[in-house]
């Protein structure tokens, strides 16, 4: 991200007018490999290739924002590996995770984690210092620093489906559970923060499990410990907040967290998003990723970018896809939604 396109996200974050829309995609390994014809082993354990292979998509797209900036990531590994979760690997798609917590409360005697030298949080953060000044010779900044949320994290390491039974038959542990992640996704973040320098002003936070919750619960289990995140960091910083499952639950409370950005998916459309935080949250969104952005032809994606456009007004939008950029999506369609935009942006000028 260069730093007038980052400017640019701030000025969109902090819902100041302006005369132009602007997109940002967020992409990272379930995407890039594929797009560029690599394997995931290679495009994860190759720095140089990693790092061309970022280069080149920023170079491909030069009018498009990404977020987070040249993300370092071993898929969704780093977090849960630092408390101990099994991650496999594969040749053509991204790690997956196997719980270790069999009974949640053995969690008293999980060993503390250190977010500088545990598992995939070490290897992230060694990669960050390798590539950092690469970067910034560029001509790019890394703005923001990124986690997986504490119910997301909770899930991998007790599994989402004993996680769910926990909430609801073992309440006290599942607090502690979600404080522990809470906690570490904190340090996690900060220690990206002292990897990648003073360009860092924001965070970018994944949560998807918030989605298959209650309001009831989102109030309890998630709530405190999303604001406590958010306040965990300081107050002009732009915050991110990533979920595309669903956002019913908990649309209405995350601008009370500090959140400024709200990225989610295809369920809910942009103008019922708007109606009900549309002063208090900038939408980052929300195309349709998959039957739209991988499977649509250019015109279906430029039809249903313009209507996103239209029913969002104007303001207080980044247009982006529902989420990240999925596997598969091809060049024509993000060229597709770029062309739309610049479409929009050229009738508002002219009005």
């Amino acid at each position: 991200m260069r730093p007038e396109q980052w400017q640019t996200f701030k000025r969109a974050a902090r819902l100041q007018e302006s005369k132009e829309v602007p997109m940002a995609l967020i992409i990272d390994s379930p995407w890039i490999p594929g797009y560029l014809g690599l394997k995931h082993l290679d495009y994860y354990l190759d720095p140089e290739l990693w790092f061309q292979s970022n280069l080149k998509i920023h170079r491909q797209f030069p009018e498009i924002i990404f977020v987070p900036s040249w993300w370092m990531e071993y898929g969704m590994a780093a977090e849960p590996s630092a408390l101990g979760v099994k991650i496999k690997f594969w040749p053509d798609n991204t790690p997956s995770e196997y719980h270790s917590l069999a009974r949640i409360e053995d969690l008293e005697n999980l060993p503390p984690y250190d977010v500088r030298n545990d598992a995939f949080m070490a290897l992230t953060l060694h990669r960050i210092r390798m590539h950092r000044q690469r970067i910034l010779d560029q001509g790019e900044i890394l703005p923001l620093v990124t986690a997986r949320g504490p119910l997301c994290t909770a899930a991998f390491v007790r599994s989402t489906t004993e996680f769910m039974m926990d909430l609801v038959e073992k309440p006290e542990w599942a607090h502690r559970l979600i404080d522990l992640c809470t906690r570490m996704v904190i340090d996690w973040l900060k220690a990206q923060a002292e990897a990648m320098g003073p360009t860092v002003e924001g965070i970018f936070l994944l949560d998807d499990i918030v989605g298959f919750i209650s309001e009831e619960h989102y109030r309890e289990f998630a709530h405190p410990y999303l604001k406590r995140i958010c306040e965990s960091f300081p107050k002009d910083w732009v915050k991110i907040y990533h979920n595309d499952a669903g956002i019913n639950a908990c649309l209405e409370h995350l601008p009370d967290c500090g959140f400024n950005v709200l990225n989610w998916g295809k369920q809910t459309d942009i103008a019922v998003v708007k109606s009900k935080v549309g002063n208090r949250l900038c939408l980052m969104g929300n195309v349709n990723p998959l039957e739209i952005g991988v499977r649509g032809t250019p015109e279906e994606v430029r039809v249903a970018t313009l209507d996103i456009l239209k029913k969002s007004g104007g303001q207080g939008i980044i247009l982006s896809v529902g989420g990240g950029v999925s596997p598969g999506m091809p060049k024509r369609n993000i060229e597709a939604m770029l062309a739309a935009l610049k479409e929009f942006n050229s009738r508002r000028s002219s009005h």
